[in-house]
């Protein structure tokens, strides 16, 4: 129940958010939605004068909109009448629906009659609005639809029935397609009405009106179900065994909480009802639901559905555990170091970026992090929760971005790319597993395996890095950027493995190091960079030692003679300028430990080798150029 408790206080600590809609990119919105409250995309406003009369009528299309909800409307399906308590379908609110062409079911139990029932009720409370007032004398009159055949939002038929699909017949007799053909509706007859009222003393639409929100939440909180233990809170509030779906998006049928089934193997001869498993009061369930709805829609990240999400109670900026050293950056306002040495100056960077939260005195004193995802369309379920202490939260991300750190040269800005030391982000970890044209199934569940890795401090599991090592020891599969994408990263990864078992690898070459793999890959690295400079600017096809790459890590020795002997041209072609890098070869050959010159598979150290000793290399020609 802890998630539901932090949802439900990160609601409380942002009451003067509820109701302000924000957006989000050009075509998005989002709303803390008020408790009794939802979102509906409505086909058709109308809008009346401040004596009940209607005034005028608009087609829309697809506006989404804040209207009052009740337990039935938020969970009703098929053909089952439970009406929203204002705005509703055409069929709830139109008193002269079935005149018009308009099909229900059971003439006894008509939609209408429940609509206009229950909203009469609220219209008749101490508690209603005048325009509550003026919708419900309008609405009562039953000529909702006739008003808006007249205000030409809906057409009829030559029989004065509804049209229900739009032909081309009905352009020489009625003229244009009306707009109410293009506003997302299947058809007319199910078109989603919403209402406001004119008033010269009133600015705010009925649907963003403060005042409507109060009036439907004490009227409604009047009719709840009885009291109960709440296992959030320990109070005794009205109870609810029906909780909110709408949690991703709009079309989100799934819910994190479910009991409506009462057969089968539901309770397992555990409970008699589902409340003595848990019981949840009406008020946790729905402002807990709808924070986490907010927040989804604000600062979450989904991946084929899944939601990953990383907040604070209250709107402090939290660092994401998902990014890169870069974004890390960029989120803290620290300029970037443009050209990382030994990546000490970037890496001390990273842990200011990082301290920078705990300067904030206004920074929570927990953050939470929660993963969901479905596997079906009603069922949701939590994958990964953690709420953890401000300054350990802080601890484990500097040393993961420590630990797992590299020089990486793949990320832009603005026009070039830039270097960077520190850790990648997750999705770039996946990609460099298993490459760019990985479903997003695979995706999301790699970033949800890495996320312990970041927050708990566990390990990296071992076939993510074996994956990213047998890709990055292929290069001759992919592009060069992305190739060199995949080693920078795949080094990263191999050092944070080592860092686990107390090793430690660096960027910088390490030129007393006698390990065998390190000492091929700077072989390998070194007939790259000779073949590489003999071949000039211009010719761009790999050189041997990388088409040779995916070979040698498996069988060195034999492969590093096939290499050496395409070497030769190069070298005779280089003359005295290769001279150095000769000598280099056989330097690095006197340090092999007698009998560790074999056939022997290289382990993951090999990659770390070659990165760098190529990275010296190029920055010794680049400081010889510049002299």
């Amino acid at each position: 129940m802890s998630w539901l408790l932090h949802l439900y206080e990160t609601y409380e600590a942002n009451l003067d958010q509820v109701g302000k809609t924000v957006k989000k990119g050009e075509d998005r919105e989002y709303t803390l939605l008020p408790i009794s409250h939802t979102t509906q995309n409505a086909h058709i406003e109308v809008t009346l004068d401040e004596d009940g009369d209607f005034l005028r009528a608009k087609a829309l299309t697809k506006e989404s909109t804040l209207i009052p909800c009740t337990e039935e409307a938020a969970s009703r399906s098929g053909s089952k009448v439970a009406p929203y308590p204002l705005h509703d379908k055409l069929s709830y609110v139109a008193g002269d629906f079935v005149k018009y062409g308009g099909k229900i079911k059971n003439q006894d139990d008509a939609p209408f009659d429940t609509y206009i029932k229950n909203l009469g009720e609220w219209a008749n409370s101490p508690y209603a609005t005048e325009k509550v007032k003026c919708i419900y004398t309008y609405l009562k009159k039953g000529r909702l639809i006739e008003d808006l055949v007249d205000a030409g939002v809906l057409k009829l038929d030559e029989n004065q029935q509804l049209i229900e699909k739009w032909e081309k017949r009905y352009e020489e007799l009625l003229g244009e397609k009306p707009a109410i053909f293009s506003s997302g509706a299947t058809d007319q007859a199910s078109a989603f009405v919403r209402f406001n009222v004119f008033h010269p003393e009133s600015i705010d639409d009925v649907w963003k009106d403060k005042e409507m929100f109060d009036s439907f939440i004490s009227f409604y909180n009047d009719k709840l179900g009885e009291e109960d233990i709440c296992f959030v809170t320990g109070n005794r509030l009205p109870s609810t065994e029906r909780h909110a779906n709408k949690i991703r998006h709009a079309a989100d049928k799934a819910k994190l909480i479910s009991a409506n089934d009462n057969s089968g193997f539901t309770f397992r001869g555990r409970f008699k009802t589902s409340r003595e498993a848990v019981g949840i009061s009406y008020e946790v369930s729905q402002k807990a639901h709808n924070a986490l709805k907010w927040l989804i829609h604000r600062q979450s990240k989904s991946i084929d559905d899944r939601v990953f999400l990383v907040w604070s109670n209250d709107n402090s900026l939290v660092p994401n555990p998902d990014e890169d050293a870069v974004d890390i950056m960029k989120h803290a306002n620290r300029e970037l170091e443009r050209d990382p040495d030994t990546g000490q100056i970037f890496a001390g960077e990273v842990k200011k970026a990082i301290g920078g939260y705990r300067s904030d005195l206004n920074y929570p004193t927990e953050v939470h992090i929660l993963v969901l995802d479905s596997a079906t369309t009603g069922r949701m379920a939590v994958l990964y929760y953690r709420s953890l202490n401000k300054e350990l939260y802080l601890n484990r991300l500097e040393a993961w971005h420590d630990s797992c750190a590299w020089e990486h040269r793949y990320r832009r800005d603005e026009k070039e790319f830039i270097s960077f030391y520190g850790a990648p982000a997750t999705k770039d970890i996946a990609f460099a597993a298993y490459g760019p044209r990985a479903s997003e199934k695979v995706i999301k569940g790699l970033m949800e395996r890495m996320l312990p890795c970041i927050v708990d401090g566990r390990r990296v599991p071992k076939d993510i890095v074996r994956s990213a090592f047998q890709r990055a020891s292929n290069p001759v599969s992919m592009e060069r950027w992305e190739w060199e994408k995949t080693l920078s990263i795949t080094c990263a990864l191999i050092r944070k493995m080592h860092i686990e078992q107390k090793e430690e690898w660096g960027v910088p070459l390490d030129k007393s190091s006698t390990d065998r793999s390190y000492l091929f890959g700077r072989l390998l690295a070194v007939a790259d960079v000779l073949e590489r400079g003999a071949l000039g600017k211009d010719e761009t096809r790999a050189t041997n030692a990388i088409r040779y790459m995916n070979s040698y890590s498996k069988n060195p020795g034999r492969t590093w003679k096939t290499i050496q002997e395409s070497l030769q041209p190069y070298q005779a072609k280089l003359g005295t300028k290769a001279t150095y890098l000769s000598k280099l070869v056989d330097e690095i050959g006197d340090q092999f430990e007698p009998g560790d010159f074999n056939n022997n598979p290289l382990t993951e150290q090999y990659l770390l080798g070659f990165y760098s000793q190529r990275r010296e290399l190029y920055k010794k020609k680049e400081e010889e150029t510049n002299q």
